[in-house]
């Protein structure tokens, strides 16, 4: 009997852990406000701030982000140019693809494969690996995007970065739209 109920005990720690690493869907979005349309959104000239957290929560590095963005031929095209606290300088071109129900695709030339993402409300949820240079070797890590538009020119982003399927930190951003003139 004693061995039944460590069986079992087990068993529900086991399913407890895994509906903890459940994530939500972004259709439970669907109604929420305002709705983020990202062509609007991007389009024009958008800057950003953030910061790398390890998983313990030591802000590792701190960025800001000027985003060229321009709707062209049925594609969105994000032109970024990145600024680290540490003086270094990247830039990432995203060319994203609106495809049927609120769903897109993207590429860019650090992201390996094709991007996905779902758009519900005010809620955009985008997957993708990237090919992270860190001192010298390139690591293919997995991020899981969660946008939420906050009002028309405002826009939050936390990201979870794993590999193997282990968190290895976060990204917070905060997007600022500049109005168009």
């Amino acid at each position: 009997m004693i061995r039944f109920i460590k069986s079992l005990l087990a068993t529900l720690l086991i399913v407890a852990g895994l509906a903890g690493c459940a994530s939500p869907d972004v259709t439970q979005y669907t109604n929420e406000s305002p709705e983020l349309d990202l062509v609007r959104f991007f389009q024009g000239k958008t800057q950003a701030w953030g910061m790398f957290q390890k998983r313990g929560g030591e802000v590792v590095k701190r960025f800001h982000v000027v985003i060229n963005g321009t709707w062209l031929d049925e594609k969105l095209v994000l032109d970024e140019h990145f600024t680290y606290s540490d003086g270094t300088r990247e830039r990432r071109v995203w060319t994203l693809v609106k495809n049927d129900q609120g769903r897109w695709t993207g590429t860019a030339d650090d992201v390996i494969g094709t991007a996905t993402g779902e758009l519900a409300g005010n809620a955009f949820r985008w997957r993708y690996t990237l090919a992270l240079p860190v001192d010298g070797t390139v690591y293919h890590v997995h991020f899981d995007d969660w946008m939420f538009l906050m009002d028309e020119n405002t826009l939050i982003n936390r990201a979870s970065m794993s590999k193997f399927g282990i968190e290895l930190g976060q990204v917070t951003l905060f997007f600022q739209r500049e109005a168009p003139q």
